[in-house]
């Protein structure tokens, strides 16, 4: 996992040049960016999603193996729980067509919060669950950037 601010997007470029694309798509998305899928390159797509936070994710904690997450907020702000996947118990088994396995809900090992120009990238082993209030449910725009595995 790395948790960072777009002000410090030089560092990533250089050092993880495969990550780059999918950062410069969050830092040059206008707000008014139309919800949906739009294809970067390479297999990459991002993600844009409009809704409200809630105070449980009623899916628990999800991963993926095929791609990794770089998880922006365009505006409002959540909180997204982080543990690692081996230490969850599985109550939805990977399906490959969507590249996705999903956990029950535990204790996070980490908590990061989104919003102020704040980004996560999340690798395989990070499950997450994304969507949960800060204070109270509150409407929010997300860009999830999905860079492919097999690029690395």
């Amino acid at each position: 996992m790395i948790y960072d601010t777009l002000a410090h997007l030089s560092l990533y470029e250089k050092a993880l040049p495969l990550l780059s694309e999918g950062l410069r798509f969050i830092q040059n998305a206008s707000a008014d960016i139309a919800p949906g899928r739009h294809l970067l390159s390479a297999g990459n797509y991002a993600n844009v999603d409009l809704y409200t936070t809630r105070k449980v994710n009623p899916l628990g904690y999800e991963a993926h193996r095929k791609y990794i997450d770089i998880q922006f907020l365009l505006s409002g702000e959540e909180e997204v729980l982080i543990r690692n996947v081996d230490e969850l118990d599985c109550t939805s088994p990977y399906d490959p067509d969507r590249d996705v396995a999903f956990f029950r809900h535990a204790e996070p090992t980490a908590r990061v919060k989104l919003g102020k120009g704040a980004f996560v990238v999340l690798f395989p082993q990070d499950a997450h669950e994304p969507q949960i209030c800060i204070d109270t449910p509150s409407p929010v725009k997300k860009i999830v950037v999905k860079i492919a595995i097999d690029n690395l």
